[in-house]
């Protein structure tokens, strides 16, 4: 849970240029790719990371239209990184210009639970990495590089001048 919004800003700038970094691997061909037939695709995942910060958000009272929680997937990989790029920096100036630190310990109803403002910033930073990585299982059964994260991908380990680790 985060108590200072300046803690939250800091991290959610962090994760947002980790997932740019991911959603810059994609390809418009990659967005159809999928799991099993009738699960999300990776397209869909990609814009549900967007959707979700103003859905989340506007439970615990911020305002954010940038994009329409319930719209269908874009068209095209440029309007799913351009709408996801917009919505998670005005999430950050939202929060920095209406929440003080004060205001991390209010609750609201999100899906039926009390959550403190804290909590759910935590729950949204988390909610995306845990997309993400699923994010990067399809992009690497659609054949595309997996960007390194929170550390070195497979093929970075040569850029490194470092044998790959063994599996």
């Amino acid at each position: 849970m985060y108590r200072r919004i300046e803690d939250f800003v800091r991290d959610w700038q962090y994760e947002v240029d980790i997932t740019a970094k991911v959603m810059g691997a994609l390809t418009e061909a990659s967005l159809a790719q999928t799991v099993v037939p009738g699960h999300r695709t990776l397209g869909r995942i990609a814009w549900h990371l967007a959707q979700s910060i103003p859905e989340m958000m506007c439970q615990a009272g911020l305002s954010l239209s940038e994009v329409d929680p319930n719209g269908p997937v874009p068209g095209s990989l440029a309007e799913i990184r351009q709408g996801y790029e917009s919505v998670a920096a005005a999430l950050a100036g939202e929060v920095n210009a209406k929440w003080k630190d004060a205001d991390l310990e209010k609750e609201d109803n999100m899906y039926g639970e009390t959550w403190k403002r804290g909590l759910t910033l935590r729950a949204l930073l988390m909610h995306q990495s845990h997309h993400r990585g699923q994010m990067t299982v399809l992009m690497r059964q659609a054949g595309l590089r997996v960007p390194g994260i929170y550390g070195p991908a497979l093929e970075d380990w040569a850029a490194y001048g470092q044998p790959v680790p063994a599996v």
